[in-house]
């Protein structure tokens, strides 16, 4: 298996690289100190059409494959993971949610506006009650008169509080019956829609996650995204999709740490020498960029089988787990390395520490990723969980 990039990769690489330096590098700290929505880098990136990534070029978009759109989620993750997870859930669980199962009509109406940042998407699934477990999910959508009509409330919906379309999963009810779960596209200017209060979060500060109320919100019955009681397979399809985004975010922001630390270890001097020539800090560095190392290519490997063979549910679920976690490891031995400098707002390492805490919990807790890949190897056995 090659794992080498292609010409036309190599070229998008230095780019992402280039726009990354030059849009989001300068915002990072001011991103999360003053808890801003990255509405600024957002833009830039609809200039280069980042915000369509992976569409067609028939909506607009720009058609990149999978390890393409990891490569630019892992570089814009090295200087401000709020910027990458935001364009992540607007490309990976708003926009590929209607590119996979929406009707022609959808398609057209959304991506190209998707693609242009004239709509900004967010992904509405889980629920007071409903946060592990999307199937206790209670939003209600009753089917009337050619409509539906929505009830309930979302928690912790990402991109709600700067988006215009939503992703919305409720448990459909037609003629009292319940048919299951459901998605719909919602604008969030719609009647009977209710943006709520934005979360107040230790890290991720550019990442809007608010409440969103649904009180008699009447849509169309077109509004229906996909099947009737299909809606946890689209969750569930764009949850695996989304989690290779996820883990490329980690590996850039992981890999932006490592560099930091030796950059640290050369310059700081204590005991008359730089402390890099110290072998518990040359462990520390040594250590993360092993681990950066495995991440690099569990990421790559699942973005290669994603573009081959589409659905990798055990595959993202892995890369997910184990980036998540190395990237917390490797981000907690870079603090080390800083010493109380780490612990210094200063210092960029303090906020990547912080906005790497949420990767063990979002889209799927490291708890969920494993019993998603042990019941797949326990499936094979014969053992259902």
């Amino acid at each position: 298996m090659d794992f080498t990039l292609n010409d036309e990769q190599r070229m998008f690489a230095k780019m992402f690289a280039d726009f990354c330096e030059k849009e989001v590098a300068p915002l990072a700290e001011e991103t999360d100190h003053e808890e801003k929505p990255p509405l600024q880098q957002l833009e830039a990136a609809s200039e280069q059409g980042f915000l369509g990534a992976t569409f067609p070029e028939a909506y607009d978009g720009a058609e990149l494959d999978t390890l393409s759109y990891i490569l630019l989620l892992e570089e814009i993750g090295k200087y401000c993971v709020s910027t990458a997870l935001t364009l992540n859930v607007h490309v990976a669980l708003a926009g590929m949610s209607i590119l996979r199962h929406g009707s022609d009509e959808q398609k057209e109406k959304y991506l190209p506006a998707l693609a242009a940042g004239e709509m900004i998407g967010a992904f509405a699934l889980s629920e007071p009650a409903a946060g592990s477990d999307p199937s206790a999910l209670r939003t209600s959508a009753v089917r009337n008169d050619g409509h539906y009509i929505l009830n309930g409330n979302k928690l912790w919906v990402t991109n709600a509080g700067i988006g215009h379309l939503m992703v919305v999963f409720a448990r459909t009810m037609v003629d009292g019956e319940d048919r299951g779960v459901s998605a719909f596209l919602v604008e969030t200017d719609a009647p009977g829609v209710k943006v709520g209060y934005r979360e107040k979060t230790m890290g991720l500060r550019g990442v809007t996650t608010n409440a969103v109320y649904f009180d008699d919100c009447r849509v169309p019955a077109d509004a229906l995204l996909g099947e009737a009681g299909k809606g946890l397979g689209i969750a569930l399809s764009a949850l695996d999709f989304s989690r290779i985004g996820l883990s490329a975010i980690c590996l850039g922001a992981a890999e932006f740490a490592v560099d930091a630390g030796a950059k640290f270890a050369t310059e700081r001097i204590q005991f008359g020498a730089p402390i890099g020539t110290k072998g518990a800090i040359q462990n520390l560095i040594a250590d993360s960029a092993t681990e950066v190392e495995a991440m690099r290519y569990l990421v790559y490997r699942t973005a290669w089988l994603a573009g081959e063979n589409g659905r990798t549910t055990e595959e993202s679920a892995i890369a997910k787990l184990f980036c998540s976690e190395a990237a917390m490891r490797v981000a907690n031995r870079i603090v080390q390395v800083h010493g109380g400098y780490g612990y210094m707002k200063d210092y960029p390492i303090e906020r990547i520490y912080r906005d790497l805490r949420a990767m063990e919990i979002i889209e799927g807790t490291s708890q969920i990723q494993r019993w998603i890949i042990a019941g797949k190897r326990l499936a094979a056995h014969g053992l259902k969980l």
